[in-house]
């Protein structure tokens, strides 16, 4: 049978999604299709409204339909790891079947921890120990409530012919979910006696038959770099939310080592091991030296703490040989100390080997204490080696050619310099029509931002804009504090207005999101997490406010230690590392204004660096090409048109970010596995009264007002502040002990 071209799949695709053809997105499909032909990889800069995931499906549907090896997808987010499985891919595989003679298979693939495990169901391992930061009396609330959730696991675990966390319906608490599920370090392998009925290797079985797999970029990474044979065999790989990668990657090989990690594997070992005491003490150790170190790095190991982690490092190996030695090889508990102590010994090691790329700061964490940690200064070459070299490579997304260039992503992720392989770079750019869509504005005449918190003339700026735009904003700001300092400072300047501020940590970030979007009177103030991947059609965003260039903290150890690299070999330190990584977050920013055809606004930059400073033009060409201004009058006078003329808002149920709701049973293929959970390297936190809150934290709190526990001593127990415990309390709208 002859293979059909790729102009009949892409037209059979774009009349069964009911979408109109789009220059830019067939122009990146056929440099898709030649990259994968000449073996050579592509870096792709698709602009927003480009519809690039169906322009790199339908190549990669193609190919594997021909090679017989699957095509692998990896995005950085839990949102388009949602929408390729859940929207995108169901409706293209009923539009391609009829082309292809048969309907195109998929599948999702995650980490062990997301599955249940069932030999720890069949008590094969022990139960998770508490990590001691709480009180006996607030885990012994918790067990009623843990318990019963386990119970419910237990029953579906034998209903289910998956064993996914995300069909379990409602969920579990994540202590729940520990309890019955291991990480890939605890599983026995093919040593356990349950490997047959095993759900990951089902699921890791069905993925070497589908055409195309999805993952996550940390997944991808610790199969290319472990050599684990965790994806099928490939020799095509998409790279999606490309802008991330190098992030997402480092994260991924980040080690850290701390007294508390020791504990806990202490607890784990138990009498297991004769030198579990030795190995506990060698932690208190540890703990006294890192105290007595400053945060931030070290660009030498003090000779203390050679010596402590040199102990910790001796008695984990010790306590490996008499875990190795001896026992059942299907014993989970055996299992469960090894990796606990595996990890303490290859983290020491690996700081004590002072790698020449590697960076070592300390940190200090309010309930964990000091915190030592190591990270590569670079991923370029290990990039190179464990993924460019082996298969052919789609990097993409909205932001990769920063400063008008695709050299500074490029040299980040290994395809730069000596014996780097060939490779293309494209933008497509957008279906939208920027200068007539959008003002690029630019408050020249305020002051350069300090470190003493918002000018007073800002915040003039700010209450300005917001009034002509009669809300309708989103605020991104650098930091917490100053989102929080804005939104206070507004909402008593804007009081009796019908205008109304919020800000994230307020409440969890789709609920905001979600009332932003749906009242046009009602701005959002935030950080990072707004800073991308927030999706918000229509006139309820008409003004995005940017309070000043995003440079990396000057403390930041990587960024610093890059920045010192490059400079040593003679290069622009600064502007390889701070105005790039600047560059990144202003294009992400800015893209958060112009999501639909018929969107309209302005984007506002409240740093006069934007347009006088030597490196204004690198960050300038970075961003959509809106109409530049800094005519202060002019804009006013636009919002306060736009308002008036504004459609109504487009009300959304659900932000664009968060989960997608499962397809209908109808619209999945047989191999089509349902969203993923939340991905463990973003975990959703709220802020209150200057404090972090994790679900965990949440749940704890509920524990201590079942056990009617007072609220200082509730405090004391979580390592949080008075204030901040009844704050959060009040959010949740609950009362603890002397409080009620």
């Amino acid at each position: 049978m002859t293979s059909p071209t790729l102009d009949a799949l892409l037209d059979a695709a774009i009349s069964g999604i009911g979408g109109v053809p789009r220059e830019g997105q067939r122009q990146m499909a056929y440099a898709v299709e030649r990259a994968i032909n000449e073996g050579t990889h592509l870096l792709v800069q698709a602009g927003t409204g480009t519809g690039k995931s169906l322009a790199y499906l339908v190549p990669a549907i193609a190919h594997a339909r021909t090679s017989g090896t699957p095509a692998v997808i990896a995005t950085a987010t839990l949102a388009l790891q949602s929408q390729i499985v859940d929207r995108d891919l169901p409706v293209l595989a009923q539009a391609l079947a009829g082309v292809l003679g048969r309907r195109p298979t998929f599948a999702l693939v995650k980490g062990r921890a997301n599955y249940v495990c069932l030999h720890k169901l069949e008590g094969g391992f022990p139960d998770e120990p508490d990590d001691g930061l709480i009180s006996v009396e607030l885990v012994d609330q918790a067990a009623s409530r843990l318990g019963k959730e386990v119970v419910r696991v237990r029953a579906w675990a034998g209903e289910t012919d998956r064993g996914d966390r995300d069909h379990l319906v409602p969920g579990v608490s994540d202590r729940a979910w520990r309890q019955v599920s291991v990480n890939a370090h605890e599983c026995l392998g093919q040593r356990c006696p349950m490997v047959g009925e095993c759900f990951v290797e089902k699921a890791r079985a069905e993925a070497k038959t589908v055409d195309v797999v999805v993952t996550n970029h940390a997944f991808m990474a610790i199969d290319a770099f472990e050599g684990r044979a965790m994806l099928p065999e490939h020799d095509l790989l998409v790279i999606d939310e490309g802008h991330e990668l190098v992030d997402r990657v480092t994260s991924t090989i980040t080690d850290e080592l701390s007294a508390s990690m020791i504990r806990v594997a202490g607890r784990k070992v138990g009498r297991q091991a004769e030198q579990t005491e030795e190995f506990e003490r060698a932690g208190e150790l540890l703990e006294t030296t890192l105290d007595a170190l400053p945060e931030g790095r070290l660009r030498a190991l003090p000779d203390a703490l050679v010596q402590a982690l040199t102990i910790v490092r001796d008695t984990a190996r010790g306590v490996q040989s008499e875990l190795k030695g001896g026992g059942d090889e299907s014993d989970g508990a055996r299992q469960v100390a090894r990796a606990a102590v595996d990890e303490v010994w290859e983290n020491a090691a690996r700081v004590l080997e002072e790698r020449p790329l590697d960076v070592v700061w300390v940190s200090k964490d309010q309930r964990r204490g000091s915190i030592l940690r190591v990270a590569p200064m670079s991923v370029a070459t290990l990039m190179r080696e464990a993924v460019f070299e082996e298969r052919t490579v789609i990097l993409t997304s909205a932001t990769l050619a920063l400063g008008g260039s695709f050299d500074a992503v490029a040299g980040t992720i290994g395809l730069r310099g000596e014996g780097s392989p060939p490779w293309t770079g494209l933008d497509v750019g957008s279906p939208f029509d920027y200068p007539q869509q959008a003002i690029a504005y630019v408050a020249a005449h305020l002051p350069p931002p300090g470190r003493d918190g918002t000018a007073p003339q800002t915040m003039d700026e700010i209450e300005a804009l917001v009034r002509a735009a009669g809300g309708r904003t989103l605020g991104l700001f650098s930091s917490m504090r100053a989102a929080r300092e804005a939104a206070e400072h507004l909402r008593d300047r804007l009081d009796g207005s019908g205008i109304s501020v919020l800000c994230q940590g307020e409440d969890q970030l789709a609920t905001l999101v979600r009332e932003f979007s749906r009242d046009a009177r009602v701005c959002l103030f935030g950080t990072l997490s707004l800073w991308q991947g927030v999706d918000i059609p229509g006139s309820a965003c008409q003004l995005v406010i940017i309070d000043r260039i995003p440079f990396p903290r000057p403390d930041d150890p990587l960024a610093s230690a890059r920045t010192q690299a490059i400079a040593e070999r003679g290069g622009n330190g600064f502007m390889a590392v701070s105005a790039t990584h600047a560059a990144l977050r202003l294009a992400q920013g800015a893209g958060r204004l112009v999501r639909r055809a018929e969107d309209r606004g302005v984007v506002a930059f409240l740093d006069s660096r934007m347009v006088n400073a030597r490196y204004a033009g690198f960050l300038q060409r970075s961003l959509p090409p809106f109409w530049p201004t800094t005519d202060r009058a002019l804009v006013l006078g636009a919002l306060e048109r736009l308002d008036v003329s504004a459609p109504p808002i487009r009300a959304v149920d659900e932000p664009a970010y968060a989960a997608s709701p499962p397809a209908s049973p109808s619209a999945r293929p047989p191999a089509d596995p349902p969203p993923p959970p939340p991905d463990p390297t973003q975990v959703r936190t709220a802020v209150t009264a200057g404090e972090a809150w994790t679900d965990e934290e949440d749940e704890e709190l509920r524990d201590g007002v079942e056990a009617e526990i007072e609220v200082g001593d509730i405090a004391a127990q979580m390592g949080k502040s008075v204030p901040a415990v009844r704050a959060r309390l009040g959010q949740l709208g609950l009362s603890a002990g002397q409080d009620r």
